[in-house]
């Protein structure tokens, strides 16, 4: 069993985040409540080939927070942790706080 997947090419590897299911004081939240769609970064490829056979970097690095689509990626299991595979432009944004 594989112990760390390293990405090919522009593709990124995320971690979902999961929103809680309840608040701080213990109130259950419905699921319907709006939720972003969003991870993080755990593991980056080295980047794409133009046509002149240059390597172009992938813009996002390890530990950044993203916004994910609502469909798409790759899933993939790595023990008892699930992840996402995603090509570096099907990626939104980032996000910051």
């Amino acid at each position: 069993m594989a112990k760390r997947l390293i990405p090919s090419f522009n593709r990124v590897l995320i971690e979902k985040i999961i929103p809680p299911s309840k608040t701080n004081s213990g109130i259950l939240l419905p699921e319907k409540t709006p939720k972003l769609n969003s991870g993080k970064v755990v593991a980056v490829g080295p980047g794409a080939r133009d046509r002149d056979g240059k390597l172009i970097p992938v813009n996002i690095k390890e530990g950044d927070t993203v916004l994910l689509p609502e469909y798409g990626g790759t899933e993939v299991k790595l023990g008892e942790k699930e992840y996402h595979l995603y090509r570096d432009d099907d990626i939104l944004g980032t996000l910051h706080e």
